[in-house]
């Protein structure tokens, strides 16, 4: 017995040892952490002027920076997140932000903006630049950004940060029932934001079996266990008071429209209106191609004549001028940048006045903006220069339309969306296909192209503003080993282009057009047929979409029983 006692010894303090090692372990692994994150590696905080963004209920990437008391975004954080109108004209370091009916300007590093000519004290520098690299970046105060966006916000400080809302739509909430810690994750190990005090209220995020992602009233957004939760409930946010929205108003009208383009090249050109018009019965609107940019200072070459307009008013049309990038005569003998000329406010205004006067001048109700070489870098500075002149258009009560290529991810650039507030009028250029250089042959415009380019114009423009253009044109392709080549005919001279070149034609259902093909020796000719019945298809598929009418390039191309087609189209 007595040998026993030291074995019973041993294995009670193996015992209690083991158990005091197992108790330990499972305090340790129930305890709650007392370490506190770091919290310029939660807000991924660089610099010390950097202020992180939690939009909404989300920590963007983007940062604001801190500069004499006041917040300031970068340009790319407006434009991505609060408000696309702001735009600064490098050349001459200006920030402009347009209304429907004023332009608001000021300098860069100012503190002092006008309206209309009026002078206005901000009280802070409203802009700055600093240099990135090869480039600059341009920097606006969130206060003046705030006083043309809905949008409200809030800084935090130790370290700095800032609320802000762009929308105010319930939210679930609820109150902290006991003094806790809002945490890094979800768990007791996990490291603390900020201790939150009973009483508190948070957002509720995502709700978990024992945890929920709470958002706090000072911009952070952690996890709190649910026991510390009470009294959830959905919450309507207080109504806030932001800036009257602007009415971007339009000359769009009920019924459809119908324009055909008439290609005029010099004066002399004028006295063709009475040809070209002779058997377009259904035509509404006119468009002569009048006036040509023609020089980097926004000087304009213009063939408008005031007889011109009078004798389609008398024929009941209206005359929407044209004005272009692609001179037919450049006067000047040198080059021509439309970067240039768009970007720098100077050259732009004076366009734009060019293009009012010439409207007085001539008396035309409307004017057609048909811009072909807006190019990515110049994209911002096309959309301003629509922004601009729809401001003068609405003064003087002219339609305002923009010719497009058929809208695609890489000419996004021409930004439909903005276009469909500022105008009166969409068109999208249904043709083109496979143009004068397309290194393949192809259609002009099949029925699959014209219903891709509607109903992506669809998604970012009204319908009402939409106009689908129609190819009074077609080509013949000419194949020979590897080198592809075309000339366009007019629809009037296709029966004569395949009887010269030995050509038969049949109905073709993908393309919705007659397709013709002959061989010469090694060369080989294709002809995808604009005719009768391919327009007809066209325009049947039109009718499936309620748009604001149809456009056709160019006038006097075009056999006359197309209109009766487009008759019957427009008496839909």
């Amino acid at each position: 017995m007595k040998k026993a006692i030291p074995v019973l010894i041993a294995l009670v303090l193996i015992i209690v040892v083991a158990g005091a090692a197992f108790g330990s372990k499972i305090i340790e692994r129930y305890t709650y952490s007392r370490e506190e994150a770091d919290l310029y590696e939660y807000f991924h905080i660089i610099k010390e002027e950097e202020v992180p963004i939690v939009l909404q209920e989300e920590l963007i990437e983007a940062k604001a920076l801190m500069q004499d008391g006041h917040c300031y975004f970068d340009l790319e954080t407006v434009h991505a997140y609060f408000n696309e109108r702001f735009y600064v004209d490098e050349t001459e370091q200006l920030l402009l932000y347009t209304t429907p009916t004023e332009i608001i300007r000021s300098n860069i590093g100012a503190t002092v903006y006008q309206v209309d000519g009026v002078e206005n004290e901000a009280g802070y520098c409203i802009s700055f630049s600093r240099q990135q690299g090869d480039s600059m970046t341009y920097y606006v105060a969130v206060d003046f950004v705030k006083q043309y966006t809905d949008l409200s916000y809030e800084v935090f400080e130790n370290p700095y940060r800032m609320q802000v809302y762009t929308s105010w739509e319930d939210r679930e909430v609820a109150d902290i029932k006991k003094d806790t810690n809002v945490r890094l994750l979800g768990g007791v190990k996990s490291p603390i934001l900020r201790a939150i005090a009973a009483g508190e209220q948070v957002v509720i995020l995502e709700k978990m079996e024992t945890w929920c992602k709470v958002q706090t009233n000072d911009a952070f957004i952690g996890y709190v266990e649910n026991k510390y939760l009470e009294n959830e409930r959905t919450e309507t946010p207080e109504t806030m008071a932001f800036p009257q929205r602007p009415e971007y108003t339009s000359l769009t009208k009920e019924e459809k429209i119908c324009l055909g383009w008439h290609a005029i090249y010099a004066d002399s050109g004028n006295a063709s209106l009475d040809e070209v018009t002779a058997n377009a019965a259904s035509l509404t609107v006119i468009a002569p191609t009048w006036f040509s940019i023609n020089d980097n200072s926004g000087t304009l070459r213009s063939f408008a004549a005031a007889s011109y307009v009078e004798r389609a008013h008398e024929k009941g049309l209206e005359v929407w001028g044209v004005v272009d990038d692609f001179n037919y005569k450049n006067d000047t003998g040198s080059d021509i940048s439309l970067n240039e000329v768009l970007s720098a406010t100077t050259s732009r205004t004076n366009l734009i006045d060019q293009i009012l006067q010439g409207a007085a001048d001539s008396g035309m109700d409307g004017i057609n903006i048909d811009f072909e070489n807006v190019n990515e870098t110049c994209g911002e500075d096309f959309i301003q220069f629509l922004r601009e002149l729809s401001i003068r258009c609405r003064k003087e009560g002219l339609v305002l339309s923009v010719d497009n290529y058929v809208p695609y991810d890489f000419n996004s650039y021409y930004d439909l969306e903005e276009q469909g507030v500022l105008v009166d009028y969409v068109i999208i250029m249904g043709y083109d296909e496979h143009w004068a250089g397309s290194p393949e042959a192809g259609s002009v415009a099949s029925l699959g192209y014209v219903k891709y380019g509607i109903e992506k114009a669809e998604e970012m423009v009204p319908h009402n503003k939409i106009v689908n253009a129609l190819p009074f044109y077609t080509r013949l392709w000419k194949t020979e080993g590897t080198t592809v080549t075309s000339e366009a005919y007019p629809m009037t001279a296709v029966e004569k282009v395949l009887s010269d070149n030995g050509m038969e034609s049949w109905w073709d259902e993908e393309t919705s057009q007659n397709y013709a093909e002959a061989r010469q020796g090694d060369t080989l000719y294709q002809m995808w047929i604009e005719d009768a019945q391919s327009i007809g298809a066209k325009l049947t598929l039109m009718q499936g979409h309620d748009l604001g009418g149809v456009a056709a390039w160019r006038l006097g191309f075009e056999p006359p029983v197309v209109w009766d087609l487009i008759g019957a189209y427009l008496a839909q």
